[in-house]
């Protein structure tokens, strides 16, 4: 009897044995012949970035929705994506706060979105509030408050099994080139960041850190969708930066700097990843295809090139949606201020660059706009002088009828025009600031009224920062020269009142910290657009004057 049950006992345990056994075989057979997931169709990242509210403008919202039907009725999956800066640049943004270009995003459709420096143009609360309408939320991976993320800073879209992580990324510069303030305290402590400092790592370090992390989630392509650009004033927050001091990105969405540039360029470990840009105002359109053979393929929709011009009109429930929003707003600044016989530019009314888009003078060179501007600034309260940011002064007023709406577009922030009591000092060392990086682009080139001076960009930029992007001293020969304020040199220790923004006077807005401590005058006198309107008809007599014709000023600056 012993005998039989130790064999049945040992029958039992041999054939566990031997199941094991048979388990294992099977799993490391299975594990041999198992491939990566592979695609059945392609995948199609549509891609727009920097619409500033352009959202009627060369190819249109409507026509990118058509564009993604196309794609999709050739099999493809698509996924719709955004770069930042929606926001600002037109009336449907700056009458409601962006309200109306969040209902208009969720239209059209957009899958992964992050935000531009100019979506926090109305505020940190109506940022936060506007982000909580859309249906796919901002992603984010360095925006930070007291050191917890925002956002989510990755999203992952699995198709066929294969999965595609896409990670944002926010430039530091937003800090400055937005207004400071929205992202201090009361008592002007910043406790909003984006991983600046120690000379870019931060940023660097936070973007591998995350990389890291979809790939250890089984990521097959990592995507960057980006505002970082490329700029004179990037400093160590450029895509070539971050590219350069990272790996492992395949794609690399990317806006801000309002560029079309197509890179091929090598990361960290030596393998090329493709950074696209695409425009600005709906004026190009990228396509990134993802294809079952394994490659990754592109092409830059360029507007009146690749199948949309002025003749194209759409009718869908987005241009529907669009048009209700745009006669809103078009009709409560439709008033008329004046005629104009000729254009008050920020562009170059003829010169292009390689690429054929207009050139920007405004944030370079004095021009005709910022004459106007800043004179309306002095006339209406009466102060010596006014000094605005280029970058503040967003559009051309165009020859012919001028209307509210057209000077709103042209000033689209809700900034304030206040006087300030500076010393002359004060006057050049924000002069010195605003004009340290020309003769190339830089929002806070300053456009000067009551003031002329001499601009020597041989000499380097002398000008010292801190990570946060603000003026922290002025150490070396200096590039601006000569200053005189109402024909009369500049008495350094004398006391001048200024008419400017309260985004450069109080909120170290672009960086201006020339006016810290000093005495504020008048400190809400107007709306800055509105300050325009009662030059017109106050000072002007409704009629813009002919000593504004000439694109390039009266020579308040003087450039070598």
């Amino acid at each position: 009897m012993k005998k039989r049950l130790i064999s049945f006992f040992t029958a039992i345990f041999l054939v566990l044995v031997s199941a094991c056994s048979n388990q294992n075989v099977v799993e490391n057979a299975t594990a041999v012949k198992s491939e990566p997931a592979k695609l059945t169709k392609n995948v199609t990242l549509i891609v727009t970035s920097d619409i500033h509210a352009g959202v009627d403008d060369n190819w249109t919202v409507a026509g990118l929705y058509e564009k993604r039907k196309e794609y999709e009725a050739k099999g493809d999956y698509t996924l719709l994506i955004d770069n930042g800066d929606l926001l600002q640049g037109g009336l449907v943004s700056s009458v409601t706060k962006g309200v109306d270009l969040m209902d208009i995003a969720n239209a059209v459709g957009f899958d992964i979105m992050t935000f531009g420096n100019h979506d926090f143009d109305y505020g940190m609360d109506q940022f936060l509030a506007n982000s909580k309408m859309l249906k796919n939320p901002y992603i984010s991976c360095n925006f930070n408050k007291n050191g917890k993320l925002v956002f989510e800073p990755y999203v992952i879209k699995e198709f066929d099994g294969v999965k595609f992580a896409f990670i944002g990324i926010n430039t530091p510069s937003t800090l400055v080139t937005s207004r400071p303030s929205f992202f201090q305290d009361k008592a002007g402590n910043f406790i909003y960041n984006f991983m600046e400092g120690n000379e870019g790592k931060n940023l660097y370090n936070r973007v591998q850190e995350t990389i890291d992390e979809v790939k250890e989630k089984g990521a097959d392509y990592v995507i960057a969708v980006a505002h970082i650009g490329e700029r004179e004033d990037s400093g160590m927050y450029s895509y070539r930066k971050i590219i350069s001091n990272t790996h492992g990105f395949d794609v690399f969405l990317d806006g801000h700097s309002h560029d079309t540039d197509q890179v091929n360029m090598k990361d960290a470990e030596g393998k090329e990843v493709f950074r696209m840009g695409v425009g600005t105002k709906m004026n190009c359109i990228g396509v990134v295809t993802f294809t079952p053979a394994g490659t990754i393929e592109h092409e830059l929709l360029t507007y009146n090139k690749d199948g949309a011009n002025e003749n194209v009109v759409y009718d869908n429930p987005v241009s529907d949606l669009v048009k209700r929003k745009i006669e809103k707003v078009n009709k409560a600044m439709s008033a008329v201020v004046c005629n104009a016989d000729f254009p008050l530019c920020i562009y170059d009314p003829e010169v292009k660059d390689s690429q054929g888009q207009p050139i920007r003078l405004v944030r370079r060179v004095e021009t005709n706009l910022g004459d106007f501007v800043t004179d309306a600034y002095k006339e209406i309260t009466g102060a010596e002088c006014a000094m605005v940011n280029g970058g503040g002064l967003r559009v051309d007023i165009k020859a012919g009828e001028v209307k509210l709406s057209d000077l709103k577009n042209v000033q689209p922030f809700g900034n304030t025009v206040c006087t300030i009591e500076v010393t002359g000092q004060q006057l050049l060392d924000a002069l010195e600031w605003g004009c340290r990086y020309a003769p190339a682009e830089n929002g806070a080139f300053p456009q000067v009224s009551g003031m002329t001076y001499e601009l020597d960009t041989s000499i380097p930029n002398p000008c010292k920062e801190d990570d946060q992007g603000l003026c922290i001293g002025i150490e070396g020969e200096r590039r601006v020269k000569n200053l005189k304020v109402n024909e009369v040199d500049v008495n350094l220790d004398e006391k001048y009142v200024l008419a400017t923004l309260y985004y450069v006077a109080f909120d170290n807005g672009d960086g201006y910290t020339a006016f810290d401590g000093c005495t504020g005058l008048e400190l809400g006198i107007a709306e800055d657009y509105t300050v325009i309107e009662d030059y017109i008809k106050e000072h002007l007599g409704g009629k813009i004057p002919e000593k504004y014709k000439d694109v390039y000023g009266e020579e308040r600056i003087i450039i070598s």
